[in-house]
C-alpha cells in the first residue's frame, strides 16, 4: 500500500492537468503490451453487508485473473447518506477493510452517487482520504486519459429534478453546484469539447445515473434530453452506470453506444424490472455482482459476475482504428 501511495501521489501531481481549463485530466499507463483490465462495481458502501464482503471477495479472485489496471465504481460508494466528514469509519469500514484483496489494490476511480449527495460531498473529494487509503480518487467529473481509452466521468446526480424538487426527507449537500443551471450548463460544455478533442479509439463515459435502463429506477430522462445527445454526436462507444441495483446490458436502437449497468455491488431488488421496455436489452440480471472490461486498441471485452464469480453474460466488441480524419 505504501508503494502504491508514493506512486499515485507522484504521478497525479506530475500528470494532472486541464484539458483547455476544463475538466480535470488524469493518465494512468496501459500495461506493455498496450492493453487495459479493470473491474467496475457500483452502490455497494454497507459496511459489508447485503453481501458486499462477497461480492469484493469475487472481484478479487477476476481481478487477479485478468490483473487489472485499476478499479471503477459507478456512486452511491456510501450507504444510506454519504460520509459526515473526512473522519467518518464508515470510509474504512465500507471501502478499505472490505476490498481487501492484493489484486484490488490499484487505483480507484469514483463518481458521486445521489446516496453520496446525502451527507457531506466535500468529504468523499478531499485529498484527505487519500492519506486514508491511497486508492481513493473521487472527483465530480473528470477525464482519466489511458492511451487506447478516454474515460470521461460525469457528476450526473446534479441533472436529476427530483432531488431538487421533491427531495422529501432526504438532504442533499449542493455546494459547488448551485446556481444549478450555470453548472450544468458548463459541465456539458466541458463535456462536448472534450469528447470532440478525443483521438483515444474507445470513447467511454461513466455516471451513476442510468441512461438506459429496465430495472427499478428506469431510463433517467433528464440524461436522455440532455447528456444522451452529446455521446451520440460523439461517437461515444460505452455508457458504464449504477444506479439500478442490478448487472444490464442494452444497445441502443439509434446509435452505437452500449450501455452498461454494474449496480450490483451490495443490496439488490429482485424482480424489480420492466417486462415491457425490453427494446435493445440484451442481458439483465437483478442480483448482485460486478463487470470486467478488457480493452485492446481494436477489441474490447465485457464480462458480468454474480456473487460465486459465475460469468453471467459476456460482451464482445470490435471496431476499427479511429483515423485522425474521424476527429
Amino acid at each position: 500500500m505504501a508503494s502504491l501511495g508514493v506512486w499515485m501521489m507522484a504521478f497525479i501531481s506530475l500528470c494532472s492537468l486541464n484539458v483547455s481549463a476544463l475538466l480535470q485530466r488524469l493518465q494512468h499507463p496501459v500495461k506493455a503490451d498496450g492493453s487495459l483490465s479493470l473491474v467496475v462495481i457500483g452502490d455497494w458502501g454497507r459496511k459489508g453487508t447485503y453481501n458486499q464482503s462477497e461480492v469484493a471477495a469475487q472481484m478479487g479472485r477476476v481481478a487477479e485473473k485478468l490483473n487489472i489496471d485499476f478499479v471503477i465504481s459507478t456512486g452511491d460508494n456510501f450507504y444510506d447518506d454519504g460520509l459526515t466528514g473526512v473522519d467518518d469509519p464508515a470510509f474504512e469500514f465500507s471501502f478499505s477493510k472490505v476490498y481487501t484483496a492484493k489484486s484490488l489494490q490499484k487505483q480507484w476511480y469514483n463518481v458521486l452517487g445521489n446516496h453520496d449527495y446525502r451527507g457531506d460531498v466535500e468529504a468523499q473529494l478531499n485529498p484527505i482520504l487519500q492519506k486514508i487509503d491511497p486508492r481513493w480518487i473521487c472527483k465530480r467529473s473528470y477525464i482519466v486519459d489511458t492511451e487506447i481509452a478516454e474515460f470521461f466521468f460525469v457528476d450526473t446526480t446534479p441533472f436529476v429534478d427530483k432531488y431538487f424538487l421533491e427531495p422529501k426527507d432526504h438532504k442533499y449537500d449542493w455546494r459547488g453546484v448551485l446556481p444549478r443551471e450555470r453548472y450544468l450548463s458548463k459541465l456539458l460544455k466541458d463535456l462536448e469539447i472534450a469528447l470532440k478533442g478525443s483521438s483515444a479509439n474507445w470513447k467511454i463515459v461513466v455516471g451513476h445515473h442510468t441512461i438506459r435502463s429496465i430495472g427499478h429506477h428506469g431510463d433517467t430522462q433528464e440524461l436522455i434530453n440532455q447528456l444522451l445527445p452529446i455521446l451520440e454526436a460523439n461517437d461515444v462507444d460505452l455508457y458504464i452506470n449504477g444506479h439500478d441495483h442490478c448487472l444490464e446490458h442494452i444497445i441502443s436502437t439509434s446509435s452505437k453506444i452500449q450501455f452498461l449497468t454494474s449496480g450490483g455491488g451490495s443490496k439488490a431488488w429482485k424482480g424489480d424490472i420492466d417486462k415491457n421496455r425490453k427494446d435493445g436489452t440484451k442481458f439483465y440480471y437483478d442480483g448482485q455482482g460486478f463487470m470486467s472490461l478488457e480493452l485492446e486498441q481494436t477489441n474490447a471485452k465485457v464480462v458480468y459476475y454474480d456473487i460465486f464469480g459465475n460469468a453471467l453474460h459476456v460482451v464482445n466488441l470490435s471496431k476499427a482504428l479511429r483515423s485522425v480524419y474521424d476527429m
